[in-house]
């Protein structure tokens, strides 16, 4: 594991911009995967930025997303499409086709988590992932439990992280109790991962993962077994 500390939020989204870029440019069918929060909105404006100036492509570039809130659709402006489409996809020329995010608002949420696995399953899983970290250590919606599905499951949210994210709306009864999330398993697939974590409401979580003791307590320490992970903080 990589640990690059940088000075302020600019640089270190600048920087995790150039290693996106740089991947895109690499392998113009690179399969991403991406994250939502406020602590990616600085990276994905670099590379708005990256790709106005024509810098890079992302017309065969495909996106799987890290979760979405269940009941929300994409349209709902606090879903997690809607921000993509805002800060991302919408500024950017991937094809929205190759953007893919957990359907909130399926029938069956179960069978929609197995089919979104096959899809990046059959894409040749995901190249490069792109991952934030909560204050409890989730990372996605795999909250600290004492076990957890394995791969993109239904999960109800823990009360914390419901507070944590009704700044967003207006009022925390409207925040969604349950979401739809990837799992450590299909994370841990990826082959390459960079995690960005910004600010001190993060630090405790981030020590968890430097002390070297994996556990679900904090399910961000399982990262310790990637073989290609860096950490980006500020």
């Amino acid at each position: 594991m990589k640990k690059i500390v940088f000075d302020n939020y600019k640089v270190m989204s600048r920087a995790a911009a150039d290693i996106v870029a740089q991947a895109v440019r690499a392998k113009s069918d690179i399969v991403l995967g991406l994250p939502t929060g406020s602590t990616p909105v600085g990276m994905y404006d670099e590379l708005a930025k990256d790709y106005a100036e024509g810098k890079v492509d992302f017309s065969k570039a495909v996106s799987f997303n890290l979760d979405e809130y269940a009941g929300l659709d994409g349209a709902h402006p606090q879903s997690y499409r809607y921000f993509m489409e805002q800060h991302l996809f919408g500024r950017v020329n991937i094809a929205r086709g190759n953007t893919h995010v957990p359907d909130g608002v399926a029938k069956d949420l179960d069978k929609a988590a197995k089919e979104f696995d096959a899809k990046i399953f059959q894409k040749g899983g995901i190249d490069l992932f792109v991952l934030g970290i909560g204050q409890n250590g989730h990372i996605g919606f795999n909250e600290p439990a004492a076990s957890m599905p394995a791969y993109t499951h239904v999960v109800e949210l823990a009360e914390d992280t419901i507070a944590a994210n009704s700044r967003l709306f207006d009022d925390i009864s409207e925040v969604p109790k349950r979401a739809v999330t990837q799992g450590l398993a299909t994370i841990m697939q990826a082959k390459k991962i960079i995690l960005l974590s910004s600010g001190p409401a993060k630090r405790e979580a981030i020590a968890k993962i430097d002390s070297g003791i994996i556990t679900l307590d904090c399910p961000a320490t399982v990262l310790h077994m990637h073989r290609d992970i860096t950490l980006l903080l500020c």
